[in-house]
């Protein structure tokens, strides 16, 4: 295919694996009764380590990144308004932690030789059909704000606004950034 077919055809691409991530995680189940940090920990925490996984592309870090947001929201419990507050605070949390790392990242590069990124990990790549392969190899090659928009959009199945709010840029921001990292990232499979 030529021309704007293949643009939708790899943007709906895209749109589809995000999304069978976010539903292979299923949703957690509501709390019956009074909220504790350990029923967050036990309902949120792998897809929390997902959504960090795809944003730092490193296991141990993204486990790393999800441990320092429930560390922070222990420390403020006391300041809790309820179940959904806590939610996206952790997902705040483990976006700027992810931030930090790949700022961090950045760093390192700047004093030492640039390395060979990290490979996935056999069993998260096996879990995956090649083409949603493909689709998350191109994702990691994104800047870290389009990688982000787009993961939280598709994975993390957020509103326009929630994202907005998750990263601490305007709406406006989001809806130009989630277009031009899908125009970037049919450009960069289209090249594979």
């Amino acid at each position: 295919m030529v021309g704007p077919d293949r643009n939708s055809g790899g943007i709906a691409r895209v749109q589809d694996t995000l999304t069978n991530l976010r539903i292979q995680d299923g949703a957690a189940p509501a709390p019956t009764g009074p909220l504790t940090l350990e029923d967050l920990y036990r309902q949120h925490r792998m897809r929390l380590v997902r959504l960090a996984l795809l944003l730092v592309d490193e296991p141990a870090t993204a486990e790393d990144v999800v441990q320092e947001a429930f560390t922070g929201l222990h420390r403020n419990w006391s300041n809790l308004r309820d179940a959904q507050a806590a939610v996206g605070y952790l997902r705040t949390a483990v976006v700027n932690g992810s931030r930090s790392v790949l700022r961090r990242r950045k760093t390192a590069r700047d004093y030492t030789p640039p390395h060979v990124a990290n490979a996935r990990s056999a069993e998260s790549l096996a879990m995956l059909t090649a083409e949603h392969q493909a689709v998350v190899r191109a994702l990691s090659q994104l800047p870290p704000r389009q990688r982000e928009v787009l993961v939280l959009r598709y994975y993390g199945d957020l509103s326009e606004a929630e994202i907005a709010e998750a990263t601490g840029i305007s709406k406006g921001t989001v809806k130009s950034t989630a277009s031009r990292a899908l125009d970037a990232l049919q450009k960069i499979m289209a090249g594979s």
